[in-house]
């Protein structure tokens, strides 16, 4: 194959923030890469840059009809935002046969990681203590029986089984878990290969010692996690919100923090940035993260290994992928809510 041409916007990211000096050098000697600088590129160059593109890499593609219609040699389109946006219409490019991939697959390993970092801090009560010692209250070598707990042989339960869960449930080996997840659309090969139990959403919430809430947000699950199954959960339980504030009734959440009844590690929110007078800056039940899951120097380079190697693939006719690939049969339901930078199985294809 003739060196494809790649057209590569991805303002508002970085390019350092997505590619590693090694990675970025592997799709040069292969690829030729139009414009491929921070600063967004003007739009009468990115139109005119698009007529002659076989690869598009950007944050938000806009891709109709009348655009394919003036892009005749596109075939790939990348969007490095963290989710499949309302912009794009997916049927007019499966007819075409341009693929749609997404980076959130990407995002996994550093996010997972801060899961499980969010999930040891509130189960050891490591915050809590952090903040009675620089006040003089702490309580030296006492366990808090119904706060504190271990996650050895815990019962844990995942909302949204996608990439982000699946690398959760790696880290969560060691402690020999008991791993309970939600999520419709997962296939039962899936869920035996991470030896993990699908119940009904209510069941993982009453059963839960920690939750975790990794699912991608669509039109159809706003506050999935409201009053009613959030009570369900046990006195005790640790909830931590990895995805977006779009699946949990807040109020309901913070009433139920407040009533003492559970605990919460949330990085993400209704309204970012939180304003300064909310009371959740102080309230002592929860563990905040400003949406710093995958802000780790690094943490999202994994993306640009994917773009490199999913390029890499698709010139050479391999059909697998490590991006997330659009299903334009039931990408529907994703339109228009948000920039999720988790993944299911509901909006992805699985193809390696």
């Amino acid at each position: 194959m003739t060196r494809p041409k790649v057209l590569l916007d991805p303002h508002w990211r970085r390019m350092a923030e997505l590619f590693s000096p090694t990675v970025l050098t592997d799709l040069k000697d292969k690829c030729d890469l139009i414009w491929g600088k921070d600063e967004p590129m003007p739009r009468d160059d990115f139109t005119e840059a698009l007529r002659d593109a076989e690869v598009l890499v950007t944050t938000a593609p806009e891709i109709s009809q009348a655009v394919l219609d003036g892009a005749p040699d596109l075939q790939l389109v990348v969007e490095v935002e963290g989710a499949f946006p309302g912009s794009i219409d997916y049927a007019a490019c499966a007819a075409r046969n341009v693929e749609v991939l997404s980076c959130a697959p990407g995002f996994r390993q550093s996010v997972a990681e801060m899961g499980l970092a969010m999930a040891l801090a509130g189960a050891r009560g490591l915050v809590a203590e952090h903040d009675a010692m620089r006040t003089g209250q702490e309580h030296w070598l006492e366990d808090h029986a119904g706060r504190d707990f271990t996650l050895f042989g815990a019962t844990v339960g995942i909302v949204g089984f996608g990439q982000i869960a699946q690398e959760l449930a790696r880290l969560l080996k060691p402690f020999g878990v008991r791993l309970l997840a939600h999520d419709p659309w997962l296939p039962a090969s899936v869920a035996a290969e991470y030896n993990v139990k699908l119940l009904s959403l209510d069941d993982v919430m009453a059963r839960a010692r920690c939750l975790f809430v990794a699912a991608v947000p669509t039109t159809e699950n706003r506050h999935l996690l409201n009053a009613r199954n959030l009570a369900l959960m046990p006195k005790g339980a640790l909830l931590v919100l990895l995805s977006r504030a779009h699946l949990v009734d807040f109020d309901a959440l913070i009433a139920r923090v407040d009533a003492g009844d559970i605990r919460a590690a949330v990085d993400v929110f209704p309204f970012e940035p939180v304003s300064a007078d909310d009371p959740v800056r102080t309230n002592p039940g929860l563990i905040l993260s400003p949406h710093r899951a995958a802000a780790v120097e690094g943490g999202r380079q994994l993306i640009g290994e994917m773009i490199r190697d999913d390029i890499f693939a698709w010139m050479t006719g391999d059909p697998k992928r490590r991006l997330g690939v659009a299903d334009h049969k039931r990408i529907a339901a994703l339109a228009g809510v948000g920039d999720a930078t988790q993944t299911s199985s509901m909006a992805l294809d699985r193809q390696g």
